[in-house]
């Protein structure tokens, strides 16, 4: 879906504080560079949900959400079927949002709020009871803690390929030495461009980069030591460990709740 430009405008809807929208994305979807006159919370319901905002590259997994300030110019290019649900909301009703994009956890009471307008086919709020119920969605958004988890990009000529090449097959375990022959430069100098580049070593962006696919295949039923072995893993218990030390808790655990 390349070059997707934005169709839906709060200005459909004049008097609204927001409207929802529910999208299914399929394998290589792509959404060109646009922006919005509001605030947008993507939420994920299925897989791992990809997007640039404002030059930075932002993952979320099924239960995150991203936020999007209002004209900030963003793209996405998803590798993976991934379900999103979307909350617009109106500038008027943005100045309590964070300023910058970024990750959020949203709480139990969001997630039901957003459950509720979508079972009952509310995309926008027009009684008093469902503009409430709205401002309380909000309000709640608002004081989401911000989680900084996403996974980094790079344009950098010597990365930028081996990131492309770990996104689509995360169970790649070439070291970062056998990387480095392969675009002609040395594990030295790898090194420091993924500190400089990335924020971080090339073993924590992989382990990143695992623990975030390791979700989505989670989602889809399979056991655990089968996503252990599919994101790169040589037992399950190597994966759990590197799950809990991320998440905080088992991978089973994670899956119940």
């Amino acid at each position: 879906m390349a070059g997707a430009q934005c169709v839906t405008s709060t200005q459909s809807y004049p008097d609204s504080i927001l409207f929802f929208r529910c999208e299914n994305v399929n394998s290589n979807t792509e959404f060109g560079p646009h922006l919005h006159d509001w605030g947008q919370v993507i939420c994920v319901k299925s897989g791992v949900f990809a997007l640039n905002i404002g030059g930075q590259r932002f993952l979320a997994p099924s239960g995150f959400a991203i936020w999007i300030p209002v004209g900030m110019e963003h793209s996405s290019y998803n590798r993976k079927p991934t379900r999103f649900r979307s909350i617009n909301i109106d500038a008027r009703f943005c100045g309590l949002m964070p300023l910058e994009p970024c990750v959020l956890n949203m709480d139990a009471v969001c997630s039901a709020i957003v459950e509720s307008c979508f079972e009952r086919d509310v995309m926008v709020p027009q009684t008093p009871a469902d503009r409430r119920l709205c401002r309380v969605l909000i309000d709640q958004l608002s004081v989401a803690p911000v989680q900084h988890t996403y996974l980094p990009g790079s344009d950098d000529k010597f990365l930028a390929p081996i990131l492309q090449a770990l996104e689509a097959n995360p169970s790649d375990n070439t070291s970062l030495a056998d990387w480095a022959k392969r675009v002609y430069t040395t594990e030295r100098t790898l090194a420091r461009r993924c500190s400089q580049e990335l924020g971080m070593s090339f073993g924590e962006w992989r382990q990143r980069l695992r623990f975030l696919y390791g979700i989505s295949l989670l989602e889809q039923g399979k056991t655990v030591q089968d996503v252990a072995l599919e994101v790169g893993y040589s037992s399950a218990s190597a994966f759990i460990a590197m799950f809990q030390h991320i998440a905080g808790t088992t991978p089973e655990r994670y899956r119940r709740g």
